[in-house]
């Protein structure tokens, strides 16, 4: 489907979607660190950077272990990525030399990874986030510790040919739309939208 937004964006924004269907060809480092670089530059709440990166590429040490985590469905086209980026958060953050909970530490890692994605894509690279994968053996496997929330996997690659996509996905594998903004953005509460041509409408 074509996007079109129907505000002014920068095409960045419309541009960026989520494909199965990967090349397999090897991702640069060069790619990589600018990619995690634009991650280092997200927002967070008290500066706290509570994301952190794991990531793993096809035939070193840790691919297959990757591979092995995720719903076997997702495994049919992931294995096919460039790299698999495990995300995680801090659940603490230091408070003027108080430890204490950090209750953005999903939305902060979130913008962390917008950031990647993003940035991956002006390089010519495309991500897809993965929720279906298998946490507790994550946490096990990996060691990871339990002051950190594991929040997704994300697949990075070159975008491919259809063809070398496993057919269950043929028919998804096209960008997909939005909601508008008269449906998301409200006037101080849930029953009035923000804008007055969308209340007009309404």
């Amino acid at each position: 489907m074509s996007r079109i937004a129907d505000h002014p964006v920068d095409p960045l924004f419309t541009d960026r979607w989520s494909p199965r269907s990967f090349t397999g060809e090897a991702v640069p480092d060069a790619v990589l660190r600018s990619a995690f670089e634009a991650a280092r530059w997200a927002p967070s709440a008290m500066n706290a950077q509570p994301w952190r990166f794991l990531i793993a590429r096809p035939g070193d040490a840790h691919w297959e272990r990757y591979l092995d985590l995720l719903m076997p469905r997702n495994r049919l086209w992931a294995a096919r990525a460039s790299a698999l980026v495990l995300i995680l958060s801090a659940l603490k953050l230091d408070r003027r030399g108080e430890t204490v909970d950090n209750v953005s530490h999903s939305f902060d890692a979130g913008a962390a990874w917008a950031a990647f994605a993003h940035q991956a894509l002006l390089l010519g690279w495309h991500t897809h986030g993965i929720g279906g994968f298998d946490r507790a053996a994550t946490r096990e496997r990996l060691n990871i510790p339990d002051d950190f929330a594991i929040e997704a996997i994300i697949a990075l690659g070159r975008k491919g040919e259809i063809e070398g996509l496993d057919p269950e996905f043929h028919a998804s594998e096209a960008p997909n739309g939005r909601r508008s903004i008269h449906e998301t953005v409200f006037a101080g509460t849930l029953a009035t939208p923000a804008f007055a041509e969308e209340r007009d409408a309404a």
